[in-house]
């Protein structure tokens, strides 16, 4: 009998074994997931190095075009990073993004420079406050709410100038802004770079990243262990909304001019940039320099894609699948 309980203690004690293995195991496939976007650029590049090199694809002004492509995707993928790690989803960025562009362009002509920008940055955190405060107050999916918020967004668009165009003249804000450069760089793109840098030190390095890893993880272990939870999902918000306010900014001075429409096809990118870069869709882990990366992949796809001659259409429906197909695997690895 001795023997026999020995043998059901022996079983307890060796039964967390299989438990803590599954976890290092999941930690494993979490920090490949993280890393896999890395060789797949390298290796893409080396394919459109080889097969289009005749076509253009290794010149200056190419491999420029293409990070000046990626950076107000990259910009908006870091603030999606901290939102999705918060276990939240914002699907008002795109529309974001035009409102923002419409309102610099519109305060700009008339009140110059920094009341232009501020009005445009004011818009992303403001409509990322609202989208915060409604999740958490009213307690509806952020998914829900951001989807209305869209919607809104959308409406306002087309209503500020009656789908009209606004034109951006101010030399500053196209120095700055736009077309100009900073240090030799192309100037959006030492923007997304600088937004990569803060993202990156913010939700590595400082407790607000911690906790929104936490509270991704667990809201309710995340509120017993001090954290105000409410406030954490808030300030996700409002990140995402002012990072997709920049976008429209830096849109707004690369085309010298702000319309509805910009911003409208960029929601599901940012989304699968983020993804592929190794972020959770369902909370508690993230990749800042994974998202920059997965939106410079797309990218370079869709230079790809346009040097190897594709029609519009053709280019559409080859890039869908490509982000689906990608999407689909970084979702299988994050489950398992």
């Amino acid at each position: 009998m001795s023997t026999k309980l020995e043998q059901m203690k022996g079983a307890d004690h060796a039964s967390p074994l299989p438990l803590e293995l599954w976890r290092k195991a999941a930690a494993n496939r979490a920090a490949v997931s993280k890393l896999a976007v890395y060789p797949s650029v390298v290796v893409i590049f080396g394919v459109f190095a080889l097969t289009l090199a005749d076509r253009g694809f290794l010149t200056s002004v190419n491999l420029l075009n293409i990070a000046t492509q990626a950076a107000p995707i990259a910009i908006m993928a870091v603030g999606a990073v901290f939102v999705l790690s918060a276990g939240e989803i914002d699907l008002s960025i795109g529309a974001i993004v035009a409102v923002a562009a419409l309102a610099t362009a519109s305060v700009l002509q008339d009140y110059g420079l920094v009341l232009g920008l501020a009005a445009g940055l004011g818009v992303g955190l403001g409509v990322g406050f609202l989208n915060g405060a409604l999740v958490t107050r009213l307690r509806v999916p952020s998914f829900l709410v951001t989807l209305a918020m869209m919607e809104i967004a959308i409406g306002l668009s087309r209503m500020i100038r009656d789908l009209q165009s606004i034109s951006v003249t101010n030399v500053a804000y196209l120095r700055w802004f736009g077309s100009g450069e900073i240090g030799g760089v192309s100037g959006v793109v030492v923007w997304a770079g600088a937004v990569a840098l803060v993202g990156l030190v913010v939700y590595g390095h400082t407790r607000f990243g911690a906790h929104v890893r936490a509270v991704g993880d667990s809201r309710r272990a995340a509120a017993s262990g001090g954290i105000n939870v409410t406030r954490v999902r808030i300030a996700v918000f409002m990140i995402s909304g002012a990072t997709a306010a920049l976008a429209g900014v830096l849109y707004a001075g690369r085309l010298q001019a702000a319309q509805y429409t910009l911003g409208a096809n960029d929601l599901f990118t940012v989304i699968a940039a983020v993804i592929i870069g190794g972020t959770s869709l369902f909370g508690g882990r993230g990749s800042v320099p994974g998202a920059v990366m997965g939106a410079l992949l797309l990218a370079m796809l869709n230079n790809g894609l346009i040097l190897f001659g594709l029609s519009v259409a053709e280019q559409t429906v080859a890039l869908g699948l490509i982000i689906l197909a990608a999407v689909v695997i970084g979702l299988r690895e994050q489950r398992d």
